[in-house]
């Protein structure tokens, strides 16, 4: 998983990107690409 300052720009990046809210935390998660996986902070 990566850590990343910003999440907007990696969100872009794949079609099947998802931006969840998890106890504070912003992450972005895929289902079908799991190597797209990033968390804010």
């Amino acid at each position: 998983m990566k850590v990343r300052n910003s999440l907007r720009s990696l969100r872009g990046r794949h079609r099947n990107n998802l931006l969840v809210r998890r106890k504070g935390r912003v992450y972005i998660i895929n289902k079908t690409q799991r190597r797209f996986k990033a968390r804010q902070g």
